[in-house]
């Protein structure tokens, strides 16, 4: 008797035109592929409606989060390993011939039957891209799910962002606030200055530059949630004289000149044609010979960055470009770029951290906010990770000044005292 399994592995082969890079069981239990490859389980028929209904990365990812489709194992190996042995096909989706035999087989495995209702957590945004009104509904929607969730997942230090890893040793909390002196040094940041940071996040870049550099930071975020959570920090730091959390629009008025402004992981979020307005935007708000420091997600130069998934489940409307365009838009602006640092490796470090703390924490997580949304971040975490470590993502600080018109920049000659 032909099992399900035994089926289904020579029609998925056939779609991927070379040998499926898995194994497979089947919700009757039969297993067919090849030993020793990573197991794919099909737990549902609707697994593949999904696919049916919507082939390639996000009827996958909707079969994933569901619980209608499972890896057995550690899930970053499993994707590297298929991945590997996909590498060079690009996105996998059924040729038009393949449509009737495959219709035909499904018809047989009782597959066929009306659209299945994608899993919550889906981004659900209208209007003009990169209008006001979206740009705010696209942050509430990833940053005000839940400030516990976010608590127990970022740790203390309240970072949603690359970390800074010193040594192998170095914890992530460490990672963490290396990354906040860094970038304050970085900028020169001095007692009494004036900093404007640019996408807050929690508030924990703010707490640190006014705490242990002495400045007066503005902090602007378009989430309510991290405004009355960076509100409460720097209130609870003893800070409140010195840090003035705003929920608005960098775009909105925000008292400049400033003698430097932090934009860590924000840009990402402008747009493909909203760029050269943000970059103009910022050296507006920058004194002549003030510093800008931009912390940026890049793609590398052949690779589409984000995807399905992403664009729906995480971040809507995220543009990620070569680390070398971003530059030259800010230079465009009439910004003066003194130094670009690669942090890739290091956040695929931070990603694998988050990750385990997922893990380890699971049914705190689940009480928070349910299985599927820990199945969307592992999904996430992981996949993210992967494009890191793989090249496929990178992640930037880009150090520039407004210089003065007579071209003087105000920087070091060295930047000896970054990395002290």
């Amino acid at each position: 008797m032909t099992t399900v399994a035994d089926r289904l592995v020579p029609l998925i082969g056939d779609v991927l035109g070379r040998p499926v890079p898995f194994r497979l069981r089947a919700w009757d239990g039969s297993t067919a592929g090849p030993d020793g490859a990573p197991t794919v389980v099909v737990r549902h028929r609707r697994a593949l409606r999904r696919l049916l209904w919507q082939p390639g990365e996000l009827g996958l990812a909707d079969a994933y989060i569901t619980g209608d489709l499972d890896v057995e194992g550690d899930l970053g190996t499993a994707l590297t390993r298929i991945r590997g042995a996909l590498a060079g096909q690009g996105p996998v989706r059924p040729a038009p011939r393949d449509w009737p035999r495959l219709l035909v087989a499904a018809a047989r495995l009782g597959v066929l039957g009306p659209r299945p209702a994608p899993p919550g957590g889906r981004a659900a945004v209208r209007g003009e891209p990169h209008s006001r009104a979206r740009d705010r509904a696209v942050i509430s929607h990833h940053y005000d799910l839940s400030n516990e969730f976010y608590e127990l997942l970022l740790g203390p230090a309240m970072a949603y962002s690359c970390a800074y890893f010193g040594s192998r040793d170095t914890t992530l909390a460490d990672a963490q606030t290396a990354k906040f002196d860094l970038v304050c040094r970085k900028l020169g940041l001095q007692p009494g200055m004036r900093l404007l940071d640019v996408g807050c996040g929690w508030g924990a870049l703010a707490v640190h530059a006014a705490r242990h550099h002495g400045v007066q930071v503005t902090a602007v975020t378009l989430s309510a949630r991290q405004h009355a959570f960076a509100t409460a920090l720097a209130a609870e730091a003893g800070l409140a004289d010195r840090i003035d959390v705003r929920l608005q629009d960098y775009r909105e008025p925000v008292d400049g000149p400033y003698d430097a402004v932090s934009c860590i992981e924000m840009g990402e979020h402008v747009g493909k044609d909203g760029y050269p307005a943000f970059a103009a935007r910022l050296f507006e708000l920058l004194r002549p010979e003030g510093r800008l420091l931009v912390q940026q997600m890049s793609r590398g130069s052949a690779a589409p960055g984000g995807g399905a998934f992403i664009e729906t489940y995480i971040a809507p409307d995220m543009h990620m470009r070569p680390v070398g365009e971003s530059v030259g838009l800010l230079e465009s602006a009439g910004l003066e770029v003194r130094q670009v640092e690669a942090l890739r490796e290091h956040y695929a470090r931070t990603l694998d951290a988050w990750h385990r703390t997922l893990q380890e924490r699971r049914e705190e997580v689940v009480a928070l906010v349910g299985v599927a949304v820990l199945r969307l971040w592992r999904l996430y975490l992981v996949g993210s990770a992967q494009a890191f470590a793989e090249r496929r993502m990178g992640v930037d600080q880009i150090l520039a000044v407004r210089p003065t018109r007579e071209g003087r920049s105000g920087a070091p000659a060295t930047p000896a005292a970054w990395y002290r």
